[in-house]
C-alpha cells in the first residue's frame, strides 16, 4: 500500500516533488516495479494540479514567494533591533532605523495597493518617535495588507498601466519590479544598521542544528 503526503505550496516550481513524502507498506504479492509505478501515478495526480497553477502564473507566483521571504526578513530585523537603538542612524543625513520602519510601512500600503488594485485602509499616523512596539505593529499591519492585496494577483494584467507616483502611468509588472527592489534595498539597509550595533542580521544567523 502507498501513502503520499505532499506540501508543495512554497516549493520551487522546478522541484515541486521535493515537498512529498512516501510511506510504502510492501505486501508480499507486489513487486518493486509495480509498486514504483503506482507510487509515480499517485505523485502525478497529487502534484500536477498545483504545478499547473504555478505554471499558469509564474510571474505572480515568483513575486508572492519573494514577498513572503522579504516580509519575514524585514519583520525579523525590526524585532531584533533593540528599542533604544531605533533612532540610530550611521550618519546625520541617513534615515534612522525608525524612519526606515515608517518608510516601509507607507510604501507597503502604496505599492501593494497599486499592484493588487485594492485601496489601503486609512490608518492613523505613526511617527518615528512612537517607539519600537508601535512601529513594529504598524509594519506588521501593512504587510498583512500586502498579503491580502497580492492574494489574487495573476499574470493576466501585468501589462496594464496604472497611475504611479505623480500620476505617471507604469505597467503593473514594472511596479512589481520596483517593489522587489525596494524591499531588498531596505532589508540590506536594516541589516547594515544591525551590524553597526554589533548584531547579526536574520539572514546571516546560523540555524540551530
Amino acid at each position: 500500500m502507498i501513502e503520499l503526503e505532499c506540501n508543495v505550496r512554497h516549493a520551487p516550481l522546478d522541484r515541486l516533488w521535493t515537498g512529498c513524502r512516501f510511506r510504502l507498506k510492501v505486501n508480499s504479492t507486489e513487486t518493486g516495479f509495480f509498486l514504483m509505478r503506482r507510487a509515480l501515478a499517485v505523485l502525478a495526480m497529487s502534484v500536477l494540479p498545483s504545478f499547473a497553477s504555478a505554471q499558469a502564473n509564474p510571474v505572480a507566483e515568483a513575486f508572492r514567494q519573494n514577498y513572503q521571504q522579504m516580509s519575514k526578513n524585514i519583520i525579523a530585523a525590526a524585532e531584533e533591533q533593540p528599542a533604544d537603538k531605533y533612532m540610530f542612524a550611521p550618519t546625520p543625513p541617513q534615515m534612522s532605523f525608525a524612519h526606515v520602519m515608517t518608510h516601509l510601512a507607507d510604501g507597503n500600503d502604496y505599492l501593494c495597493g497599486a499592484i493588487g488594485g485594492i485601496k489601503a485602509p486609512s490608518r492613523s499616523k505613526v511617527d518615528t518617535t512612537a517607539g519600537k512596539e508601535a512601529l513594529v505593529a504598524r509594519l506588521r499591519e501593512t504587510f498583512a495588507f500586502c498579503t491580502q492585496a497580492l492574494g489574487s494577483l495573476d499574470d493576466s494584467k501585468l501589462g496594464e498601466k496604472i497611475p504611479f507616483f505623480g500620476g505617471r502611468p507604469m505597467t503593473r509588472a514594472s511596479i512589481m519590479t520596483i517593489t522587489t527592489g525596494d524591499w531588498a534595498d531596505h532589508y540590506s539597509q536594516l541589516a547594515n544598521y544591525l551590524r553597526l550595533n554589533g548584531l547579526v542580521p536574520p539572514t546571516a544567523q546560523k540555524k540551530a542544528m
